[in-house]
């Protein structure tokens, strides 16, 4: 079994939620006392957010860099970013540390390929939605993303970092989540991106219309294939 790290404390919720479907799913395939053999690093998810509003991420990146660069150090042969906003900075630490950062992304993207749907909706953080590094791994496979208005963007990435990252579940939030998702598939998404490791404490699968790809799931499981491999 090959040892990874994960770095996560972003927030620390959803970390577990990795440690626990990691370890389930390695006892699930090897059976009797086996299970995953993982180093974590849990990271002040303050100073990730406060250098991330001010648009400073060379100051993030040293924090991540700092965190996988121990776990490294640990006998990890790849790195698992417990979140998807820090998958902006997996190609800069790939190169920097010449160890495999397992990708969110394409574990999303493989799982939406498989169902063979075409549209996708994505929800996450204003940076996942906004910038190009998770929509990239879609459009390398030929999926087309789509994701909310402005006001709605902003009120996605403000109840994620003040309600969610601490554990805060709201039945209004999750009211307006749904009504969100059902403006994208009435613009034609025919699947919706749980694309913060977060939201999953928020939706299920049977609260959403069509398909849903819960990210921290995925990506525990592609951890799995890498581990097993």
């Amino acid at each position: 079994m090959k040892k990874v790290g994960l770095v996560g404390g972003i927030s620390w919720f959803s970390t577990a939620d990795y440690y626990r479907y990691i370890n389930l799913e390695v006892n699930k395939r090897l059976g009797r006392l086996n299970f995953a053999e993982l180093l974590l690093y849990s990271v002040n998810y303050q100073r990730i957010t406060d250098n991330n509003a001010r648009d400073d991420w060379e100051s993030t990146f040293q924090i991540i860099e700092s965190a996988a660069g121990d776990l490294k150090k640990g006998g990890a042969t790849a790195i698992v970013l417990c979140a998807n906003t820090m998958h902006k900075l997996a190609d800069q630490l790939e190169a920097k540390l010449q160890l495999p950062i397992i990708h969110i992304a394409t574990a999303t993207a493989n799982a939406i390929h498989q169902q063979q749907l075409k549209k996708v909706a994505l929800l996450g953080t204003k940076f996942t939605m906004e910038l190009d590094f998770f929509k990239d791994k879609l459009s390398a496979q030929k999926i087309e993303c789509i994701i909310p208005n402005e006001e709605d963007r902003q009120f996605i990435h403000r109840t994620i970092g003040e309600e969610l990252g601490g554990g805060i579940i709201l039945e209004s939030t999750k009211k307006r989540y749904l009504a969100i998702i059902d403006t994208l598939i009435a613009a034609g998404a025919e699947g919706i991106i749980l694309g913060c490791t977060e939201i999953p404490m928020l939706l299920k699968p049977e609260d959403i219309a069509v398909p849903s790809f819960d990210t921290t799931y995925l990506h525990s499981m592609a951890v799995v294939d890498y581990m097993l491999s």
